[in-house]
């Protein structure tokens, strides 16, 4: 949950005031919710009421519910929403570190796709990653460099708190300044994705409540006070990314450290998209596709895409937020709040059934928002 979207929240608090300070916390319950209801798919009921696990990743959900049009439809489309999501975050890890080594070392002459490139020889060593063991223990060194990018920044941030005047929040905004901010907040709690893979993996599935629910409010909390602590720091010249803020001396150090962090995070979303796209070719009926070569061979290919990617798609940001305007709040918001009215409808409340519709009706508007923020963007670009 504290990914490198959280450098960007101060932004997000820019041009949405106090009302994005409610929408840290909102989208936090929102986030989690969701969690919880997607992983109740994956549990019916016995003769005896107990809850038995009888699917196993988003996709069962997703066949389950759309049994009756056809069998794989529904996996079909939630696994290449999934891919594409994935294989786009993976592809923003390249840039974002081109972008940073560039930033870094201005005075050597090396374009930043050289240094995409460079990144990218630097995560080739993903292809040999089996197990989501292995990746939860880069993960948490991820986790350790971003909370020392966190504290460098706040640390300063404090140093200057003679400078804060609440005067600097804004009451009202452009309502599409208020759109970009709720993408920024919302999509920086996404997590479904992994959630049943996340799930199934936990040595006491039965905790996996209460961990999201701890989970979503100390996040909450850190992205509410690292937010405030910077916005109220810089106020009106609070940038898109809150290290550029920063002094030249401590800039070229948290870009380091932040270029740890991405190369960091990229084994995550690529073991995922690998695993899925691994899993669908791996059901044919040929025994090579079990191999260990030709699991070799889909990461491989994989991780020349993601290159591929950053260094030839034009506008990338811009296809990012299109892509995640479709994708993010699917997987977020639409999907598991439609699938768990169709699996559980018979057992679900009536407030629970409102908290559903009402969850699947917030996600279609924040989609529908996205997706013209986006290509109106591109418009502009393309004149």
């Amino acid at each position: 949950f504290q990914g490198i979207f959280v450098l960007g929240l101060p932004y997000a608090l820019l041009h949405s005031g106090y009302s994005g300070l409610f929408l840290i916390i909102l989208s936090a319950a929102l986030c989690c919710y969701t969690g919880k209801i997607l992983i109740a798919c994956l549990y019916e009921e016995n003769e005896d009421g107990q809850l038995i696990r009888v699917r196993d990743t988003y996709e069962d959900i997703a066949n389950a519910c759309c049994k009756k049009l056809s069998r794989k439809l529904g996996g079909i489309v939630v696994n290449v929403t999934q891919v594409m999501e994935l294989i786009m975050t993976c592809t923003l890890y390249l840039v974002v570190s081109g972008n940073l080594l560039s930033h870094s070392f201005p005075y050597v002459p090396v374009t930043e796709k050289i240094w995409s490139v460079i990144a990218f020889v630097t995560v080739l060593p993903c292809v040999f990653i089996k197990t989501l063991k292995n990746v939860s223990k880069l993960s948490q060194l991820c986790s350790l460099v971003h909370f020392i990018i966190i504290l460098v920044v706040m640390t300063y941030c404090l140093a200057q708190i003679h400078q804060w005047s609440w005067a600097k929040f804004r009451l009202f905004t452009e309502f599409e300044d208020f759109l970009v901010s709720v993408g920024v907040i919302i999509f920086s709690y996404t997590s479904q994705i992994f959630l049943p893979t996340l799930e199934g993996n936990m040595k006491n599935p039965e905790e996996f409540r209460c961990m999201l629910n701890w989970t979503h409010f100390f996040a909450c909390v850190l992205k509410t006070t690292f937010a405030l602590t910077t916005f109220l720091t810089w106020g009106d010249e609070t940038k898109e990314v809150i290290t550029d803020n920063l002094p030249s001396f401590l800039q070229t150090l948290v870009n380091l450290w932040l270029l740890t962090k991405a190369l960091l995070s990229y084994p995550l979303p690529f073991f995922a998209a690998t695993e899925i796209v691994y899993a669908c070719i791996s059901r044919g009926p040929h025994s090579n596709y079990r191999s260990p070569l030709f699991a070799l061979g889909v990461r491989g290919s994989f991780l020349l895409l993601t290159l591929l990617m950053a260094m030839f798609i034009p506008h990338f940001a811009l296809l990012m937020g299109l892509t995640g305007s479709v994708t993010g709040a699917a997987m977020t918001f639409l999907l598991p709040s439609l699938f768990h009215l169709k699996l559980k409808w018979k057992k679900l409340s009536f407030l629970e059934k409102c908290a559903d519709i009402s969850v699947f009706i917030l996600g279609f508007l924040c989609s529908l928002a996205g997706i013209v923020c986006s290509i109106k963007g591109l418009l502009e670009v393309f004149g």
